[in-house]
């Protein structure tokens, strides 16, 4: 793995790449208070395939904490990375936050993106979480990431909902069930939204690519390679 620093509007963002250079790019974000690490169980098989390009994104891992935050900010980010590492067109995979990250990206730019799955996802619907107090130590994360991204949950743009039905890429979502504590009937609503998409259930909570990674991957990339 190569692990590549690329700085988008002053933001230095850590890229782990893995795969070989010429094959098609598959670029993964993971969620709040993770890092481009969570994607390693599953990283190795997508390579066999993809160019991987995992990002660790702001305020978390080893990228930049600015201190300021938002899902724009993150998307506006990725699309940076994608411009300096000159890929014109990128399929991507975001589990949970970085779930949201990748449909905004499929939004503004219906056309760089040509699949896209999105994993145990909050879709743009009130989801009501309480921000916890800030635990106590070093935090692999800025903090201040948390009540940033947890307050747009929370309030949602509109426009988000209304502009899925714009997504032209086909789209994956893979649900992890009533384990999980997103709102799996605004999942398949969201589903529903997205002009082609399927959604797939694998019942073991939120954190499906951690406790299933060999049928994450399998369903991942029957999708991907179809």
């Amino acid at each position: 793995m190569t692990k590549l620093d690329v700085t988008v509007d002053g933001v230095r963002l850590a890229c782990y790449l893995r795969g070989a250079e010429d094959a098609p790019p598959l670029v993964l974000l993971h969620g709040l208070r993770s890092d481009a690490g969570t994607w390693d169980t599953v990283t190795e098989e997508f390579a066999r395939h993809f160019r991987v390009v995992a990002i660790d994104q702001r305020g978390h891992g080893d990228s930049g904490r600015p201190g300021e935050y938002s899902f724009e900010l993150m998307r506006d980010d990725v699309l940076g990375v994608l411009d300096q590492l000159g890929l014109d067109q990128v399929s991507l995979i975001g589990h949970s936050m970085g779930g949201t990250v990748a449909y905004l990206i499929a939004e503004k730019e219906p056309d760089r993106i040509d699949r896209l799955i999105l994993e145990d996802t909050p879709p743009p619907f009130p989801v009501g979480r309480i921000i916890s107090e800030r635990p106590d130590g070093h935090l692999p994360y800025d903090w201040a990431v948390v009540p940033a991204i947890i307050g747009q949950l929370n309030e949602p743009d509109p426009a988000w909902w209304e502009r899925l039905a714009g997504i032209t890429a086909r789209t994956l979502f893979i649900a992890g069930g009533p384990a999980s504590h997103v709102p799996q009937d605004k999942i398949a609503e969201a589903a529903a939204r997205v002009p082609d998409s399927r959604l797939q259930v694998i019942p073991v909570g939120h954190q499906v690519h951690d406790m299933r990674p060999a049928e994450f991957t399998a369903a991942a990339l029957d999708f991907l390679l179809s």
